[in-house]
């Protein structure tokens, strides 16, 4: 989700657009079976046994020649998948507790933050159209989470935090670790988060049960429920980041990303088909404001 060069005269491929839209209703749908896992499981086991998983599949790829696993920069594979794991652990983290169109609203704050960094620490300058899409995605953040100040809650802005770091990750990519496969890169961010998930199984409790506590718990007993949900959630994602690839070889770009904003609608139809849930038309509105921004970024030419 970085900002790339958008040229006028490129026809986004169709085949792209529906590996993107594909791999976004799938994901959508996985991120929804996170309250199943949240209720008597922990965050970080759930990293630890899906970032495993996850290892297990991408290994057996390597094994039958589709690829490797070994990067040519082990520093900067790590360096990277530190941040964009660090945004995942919060993500998740935040599905158990904050509906899910709020922390997927936050996450896409991202190119927003690409941006700014760009202009504060590589001293690049923007366009008068991208400052007003900075201004936009913000106001559109707050529309979303809605602080109040007579009560305000810093839980709220933390799907914000996983924007910003997911942000700095999206950006170790491009300036890091060129010339790494794709395998090499969703390996690194599997087993960092499977790292991050052993740490907080060594660290925290053992005890306690419900969403409140999802990530104030390490190690759980391992029921067949918890199992089942925390399979099926690293076999959609697998799926899901399947198509994300998929597309992004198909098209360009910076013609296919605005397609990820489908994420926003999918998240939330979803919760409102499983759970019930349903976004305000504030809410909505914000999410708009945030893809609009983001789409700006990413379509505009490169700072």
């Amino acid at each position: 989700m970085t900002p790339q060069i958008a040229l006028p005269d490129q026809i986004v491929s169709p085949r792209a657009a529906i590996y993107i839209i594909v791999g976004m209703a799938t994901l959508g749908l996985s991120d929804n079976f996170v309250p199943y896992v949240a209720a008597d499981g922990s965050l970080w086991q759930f990293h630890l046994l899906r970032g495993t998983l996850a290892l297990g599949a991408l290994g057996l790829i390597a094994l039958l020649g589709w690829g490797t696993l070994r990067p040519k920069r082990p520093w900067a594979v790590f360096g990277r998948s530190f941040f964009q794991a660090g945004s995942m652990l919060i993500y998740f983290g935040c599905l158990a507790i904050l509906p899910i169109g709020i922390v997927v609203a936050g996450l896409f704050t991202s190119p927003i933050f690409v941006l700014l960094i760009a202009v504060i620490f590589q001293g690049k300058r923007v366009g008068w159209l991208r400052s007003l899409a900075i201004v936009t995605g913000f106001a559109g953040a707050l529309l979303v989470i809605r602080p109040d100040p007579a009560a305000l809650d810093l839980v709220v802005f933390l799907p914000i935090l996983a924007g910003l770091l997911y942000a700095v990750g999206a950006i170790a990519t491009r300036a890091w670790c060129e010339g790494e496969t794709t395998l090499t890169l969703s390996a690194g961010f599997f087993a960092m988060l499977a790292v991050f998930g052993a740490v907080g199984c060594l660290m925290l409790p053992s005890t306690g049960t419900g969403a409140e506590g999802f990530a104030q718990r390490g190690w759980m007993p391992v029921t067949d429920d918890l199992v089942f949900w925390i399979a099926v959630q690293a076999a959609l994602a697998l799926v899901g980041i399947f198509c994300l690839f998929r597309g992004y070889q198909l098209g360009e770009a910076s013609q296919v990303a605005v397609y990820e904003y489908a994420l926003l609608i999918f998240a939330s139809g979803w919760a409102w088909y499983l759970w019930g849930d349903l976004v305000s038309p504030v809410a909505m509105a914000g999410m708009a404001l945030i893809a609009l921004a983001g789409i700006i970024i990413v379509s505009r030419r490169s700072v």
